[in-house]
């Protein structure tokens, strides 16, 4: 049993020019440059941070993809924050040689992953390793910190994946848990929650 020192959020970054195009785009070479937000992805960005009403937000940290960055920072600029961190362990998943294929592939993933936490084929990350780095990150902000609120700005699967966790599930069921939808933010845990991990 884990009772938490912090409260930790989660946010999926803004509809990505990606998301546009429809295409997967998992490689950290081509997303730390390239597919940024669409204008609708900025406004979802800035929409997020206007609606939020919970306790003050006291850091920002995201995946060093562009997209998530262009995320992250408008919410810290909105909410006159100081410039968020990156973190690779935020990273998207890595979809192999899904890469550049259009999103359909992303449902040939999942009924694998539906099968095992070990899912690899086609060299893509498997559930196991993506909740094994999310949750590495979290530790070290528990190490860290102290009654802090914690923005995590990340991708889709890793946001579904790392919420297993908080809902009894093992890494490979994160499509049984509700789509985490563009410009999303949401609470994972409050400061003072146990989860039995």
């Amino acid at each position: 049993m884990t009772v938490f020192n912090n409260t930790y959020l989660v946010m999926r970054h803004g509809q990505s020019q990606a998301n546009v195009a429809d295409i997967v785009v998992s490689d950290p070479a081509i997303g730390c440059e390239q597919y940024g937000l669409s204008p609708l992805g900025e406004q979802q960005a800035k929409t997020a941070a206007a609606q939020y009403q919970g306790a003050p937000i006291t850091h920002i940290f995201a995946s060093d993809f562009k997209r998530t960055k262009e995320t992250a920072a408008i919410v810290a600029d909105a909410l006159n924050m100081s410039e968020p961190k990156y973190d690779i362990r935020l990273r998207e998943r890595y979809f192999g040689e899904w890469e550049g294929k259009t999103s359909a592939a992303y449902e040939q993933v999942w009924a694998k992953d539906a099968l095992t936490a070990d899912n690899n084929e086609n060299g893509v990350e498997s559930t196991a390793q993506v909740r094994a780095r999310t949750l590495n990150l979290i530790n070290a902000l528990e190490v860290k910190y102290q009654g802090e609120v914690i923005l995590l700005v990340a991708h889709g699967d890793i946001l579904q994946i790392l919420a297993t966790v908080f809902n009894d599930l093992p890494p490979n069921q994160h499509r049984t848990l509700p789509h985490h939808e563009t410009g999303e933010l949401k609470l994972l845990v409050k400061q003072g929650d146990d989860v039995p991990f």
